[in-house]
């Protein structure tokens, strides 16, 4: 006999039915104050993965204090690689079938809740460890660069989700990453690494082992798979080679500045011979086979790392063409372009010698000269290598050569590209903005140079949302919009104020002013500064009585690059060539000037939108948003202030106005001494010593410089009253 239950006790049911509909368990619970999942990696999993893995329990315990530990497959996070038999073999076992779609693919990766359990699936090493790193951003909401955007994780209490879907089938270039490079904050601001064998006026310390592990893990969580560590890596140099192995350990491919071959720059060549008792000078065609030692020397050296890509060419010192280091070289363009293919081919050999069997993958970058050698078809490059071709500097276009280049098939292609450069780009704050950035990848993809792509960032911090838009863009193109990414980079980042927040981005990017001809930047704060201390020297001449021959608002070429070349930009040199859309034509005095004030304006535009903005938002928001926008801004409000007033100083004394160009320099001045005070907070704990070693657009010197040629200008003021109150 089946009894009907009292209504007050349907109505207990219903309600109970209903409440249980409401805070219903979520399908798979990472962790909460009540319980964490076990966390399973298989014995066989590489190091890379491991430390991804550990990187899950780091973010889940920041964000809700509880602590994933090892465990079973069952009601746990199983992170598996299909090439590891261990691995492949759990996988079948628990998910049959899960990973059939990841066979024999590049870093591709399934990332799924299946019953209790997530399983995080790669089809190579790379893959698990991106597929980690795509569920920690997407779910744990972990920014890929938060060390460096001062962004960690927000807390919650609990990590649970309905459902976990993620997969990919592989990047789009299928080489991505980062070349830290003009490293001089890095260098300087904790505590050295060690010290830099180097006769060279920068980088006399070498970055901290700490402080490497934070870019090589920032590099990884953002989906990239490729770096050169720093500027001139002597590995030979225990404190330098702990660089290489951070990076190493993390899986990565490792490479090298395009003025190092096999891992050699002019610097470790004489340091190699200087130890033996030998002073050569450093030329391949004066001395090959004592080059040929040094390069098999590193090779060998290198070799005992994973994952290398051979850096292939010809370079002389501190990121010179060879011949500057040795006038013996032959002069012609034809005789040039014959040996650098020689010493490639006896890099190749070298090669052939000290890592018979190991995998190998070659690359060559076509920077400077090698771009122009390059378009005269004067290089044999060998059969293999990826061809890099570089873009203007700092990524606005790519150059002539990247068009005329045909594609051979034996070879593959790929870019460098340049979110920082000193001298002819931006340094101290970001310029080239994600539509330009994809405007530019899209083609070299499109062009048959998608293999490859690295990307100059400098001392990384300054750079995150260009750094963080074109990893996204180089691990899936066709799924990138730049305006949708903006939009969400921004929402992503600010509870309030998206809007007027991504419009003061856009203004701040559109800002640049662009060469009449070359259609590039030519007022960011490498060239502002360049631009300044050469019209600041002519008035110091002009106050001395010399005649100088007008003023330049384009930067001194050799201090852009390196004080001390001798190269001048009037010669037909393949090196000067190859940048010639580095170094656009002066415009002169008038013709700057009026640009510099449209590009203020568009920086104050930027400035009162990003302000206001930050005025109605959380500390933490409005902080970042000071760091990445507000503060460069400022900075480049005041630098192009500074500019303006310094040319308008020496067009006065080139009048005679003396008092004229007193006043505008006290401008000047005035304007640049705030940089110092903007500083303050963007270096902030734990960024108080991020200036210390800022050397290579020094502003401590430029102010100095300024006040000095202020003092000048009114003594010699204070001399012609004298002169003119004596009867």
């Amino acid at each position: 006999m089946t009894h009907e239950p009292m209504p007050a006790v349907k109505t207990l049911a219903r309600f109970v039915g209903i409440a249980l509909l409401t805070v219903h368990a979520a399908a798979f619970e990472l962790a909460s104050p009540q319980r964490t999942a076990k966390l399973c990696v298989p014995a066989g999993e590489p190091e890379c993965v491991r430390l991804a893995a550990a990187d899950l329990v780091s973010d889940v315990s920041k964000i809700t204090g509880q602590t994933l530990l090892a465990g079973e497959s069952a009601g746990s996070v199983v992170v598996v690689t299909l090439n590891r038999p261990e691995s492949a073999a759990l996988l079948e076992k628990i998910a049959p079938g899960f990973g059939e779609g990841l066979k024999g693919k590049w870093e591709a990766y399934r990332v799924e809740t299946s019953g209790d359990r997530l399983i995080i699936a790669g089809s190579d090493e790379h893959g698990t460890m991106f597929g980690l790193y795509a569920f920690i951003e997407k779910y744990l909401g972990v920014d890929p660069l938060w060390f460096w955007a001062s962004r960690p994780p927000q807390p919650r209490a609990t990590l649970a989700w309905d459902g976990v879907q993620l997969a990919s089938g592989g990047p789009s270039f299928k080489f991505r990453g980062w070349f830290i490079n003009d490293e001089d904050l890095l260098t300087e601001w904790q505590e050295s690494g060690g010290q830099r064998r180097i006769d060279y006026p920068y980088y006399k310390q070498v970055v901290p082992r700490e402080v490497m592990r934070a870019v090589a893990e920032a590099l990884v969580r953002s989906r990239c798979n490729l770096i050169i560590p720093a500027s001139f890596v002597d590995i030979m140099n225990p404190p330098e080679e702990a660089l290489v192995q951070e990076c190493a350990r993390r899986g990565v491919f490792v490479s090298q500045h395009h003025v190092e071959p096999l891992g050699v720059s002019a610097f470790s060549y004489f340091i190699y011979w200087k130890q033996r008792g030998r002073d050569l000078k450093y030329s391949y065609f004066s001395h090959p086979a004592e080059v040929r030692e040094v390069w098999r020397a590193y090779a060998k050296k290198w070799a005992a790392y994973p994952n290398v890509i051979w850096q292939l060419g010809l370079r002389g010192i501190a990121d010179r063409p060879m011949w500057m280091a040795d006038p013996q070289t032959p002069q012609s363009d034809a005789d040039r372009g014959r040996l650098i293919s020689e010493a490639m081919a006896a890099q190749v050999q070298i090669l052939d010698e000290v890592a018979p069997r190991q995998p190998r993958q070659l690359s060559t970058t076509l920077w400077a000269e090698g771009s122009a050698l390059n378009q005269q078809k004067l290089l044999t490059i060998p059969a293999g290598t990826i061809i890099v071709f570089a873009d203007n500097s700092p990524g606005w276009k790519w150059q002539q050569d990247f068009y005329s280049t045909p594609r051979d098939p034996g070879n593959t292609y790929g870019v460098y590209y340049h979110h920082g450069l000193i001298g002819s780009g931006p340094h101290l704050a970001q310029v080239p903005g994600p539509h330009k950035t994809f405007a530019c990848l899209k083609t070299a993809a499109e062009q048959g140079a998608g293999t490859y792509a690295i990307c100059n960032v400098s001392n990384l911090r300054e750079f995150v949302l260009g750094v963080d838009a074109t990893a996204k863009m180089t691990w899936r193109m066709d799924a990138f919009d730049p305006e949708a990414w903006l939009a969400d980079w921004v929402r992503m980042r600010f509870s309030s104020q998206q809007e007027p927040i991504a419009r003061a981005y856009k203004i701040y990017f559109n800002a640049w002013q662009l060469h009449p001809e070359q259609q590039v930047p030519f007022l960011m704060d490498g060239q502002m500064f360049g631009a300044g201390h050469t019209a600041l020297k002519q008035i110091a001449q002009r106050l001395l009585g010399k005649q100088t021959g007008g003023v330049s608002a384009e930067p001194d070429r050799q201090a852009a690059h390196n004080p001390a070349a001798t190269a001048t930009a009037a010669t037909n040199d393949a090196f000067w060539v190859g940048l010639n859309d580095m170094h656009p034509r002066n415009l002169g005095r008038r013709e700057t000037l009026k640009p510099l004030a449209a590009q203020q304006a568009g920086l104050t535009l930027a400035l009162l939108h990003a302000r206001t903005a930050a005025a109605a938002l959380p500390e933490r928001e409005a902080a970042f948003l000071r760091d990445n926008l507000i503060y460069q801004s400022a900075l480049m409000f005041q630098t192009g202030a500074w500019l303006e007033q310094v040319l308008l100083a020496d067009e006065a004394l080139e009048l005679g106005q003396t008092g004229a160009c007193v006043a505008a320099l006290a401008k000047a001045e005035a304007a640049f001494a705030q940089l110092p005070v903007l500083a303050q907070d963007y270096c902030r704990s734990p960024w108080e010593n991020w200036y210390r070693g800022c050397k290579k657009l020094n502003v401590e010197t430029t102010l100095k410089k300024t006040r000095d040629v202020l003092e000048q200008a009114r003594q010699a003021q204070a001399h012609a009253a004298q002169r003119e109150s004596k009867p």
